[in-house]
């Protein structure tokens, strides 16, 4: 049986980040960009790290950041990964490299030569290319781009997965980690519990009959 790895962004309630881990997601994510619709603070982070540290990969999630705050969240609050999702270059992102997760926009063109320089870092996300957003603002795309990528590292696969599509998209893409976000929300920030646990029940479908 393949296990299906789930990660649930754009946590902002303590409630949403256990009832996620209940359900058997493995990693969370915070958006710290503050002009993010999910944005939240690091009082408020520090205070769901406290609880739940050990039992999920804490992810913070970044739009172009001050190196500082990205090593004050890894070292001072406890977060475990940094995910990058602006214009970042590598040069930026070299001193978290072992714990840097790199988003990639995915349209028709794309090239995975732009891994390369990235082949230090802990893992990649891919996600819907739209133009004028830093993430793929809850599109489905053609999830087969990235089915014949050749890399050892950590591939996330991100961008309108529902209960509704999620089969789907784990056979078109081969992905094994998933990231959800605004397809099991009552609104932005806010996880709806019967969409979070549906999309639960799908992966562990696909899950029993692989």
């Amino acid at each position: 049986m393949t296990h299906i790895t789930v990660k649930v962004c754009g946590i902002t309630r303590l409630d949403d980040a256990r009832r996620s881990i209940a359900l058997g997601a493995d990693l969370l994510g915070f958006n710290l960009w503050p002009k993010s619709p999910r944005h939240v603070d690091y009082e408020t982070v520090q205070s769901i790290v406290n609880v739940v540290k050990g039992k999920a990969v804490l992810v913070g999630v970044w739009v172009d950041p001050d190196p500082e705050e990205v090593r004050y969240s890894l070292e001072q609050i406890g977060l475990d990964l940094a995910q990058f999702h602006g214009n970042e270059s590598p040069d930026d992102v070299r001193p978290f490299f072992t714990r840097a997760l790199k988003a990639f926009q995915v349209d028709e063109s794309f090239d995975p030569e732009v891994l390369r320089p990235w082949k230090d870092a802990w893992g990649y996300l891919f996600d819907c290319a739209s133009p004028g957003l830093h993430g793929g603002g809850g599109q489905a795309w053609p999830y087969e781009r990235i089915a014949d990528l050749r890399t050892l590292k950590p591939q996330i696969l991100a961008g309108g997965l529902s209960p509704g599509n999620v089969a789907d998209a784990i056979d078109r893409s081969g992905a094994t980690i998933l990231d959800v976000c605004s397809s099991v929300e009552a609104r932005p920030g806010v996880k709806d519990p019967d969409l979070l646990e549906s999309f639960f029940r799908e992966v562990r479908h696909v899950q029993e009959d692989s």
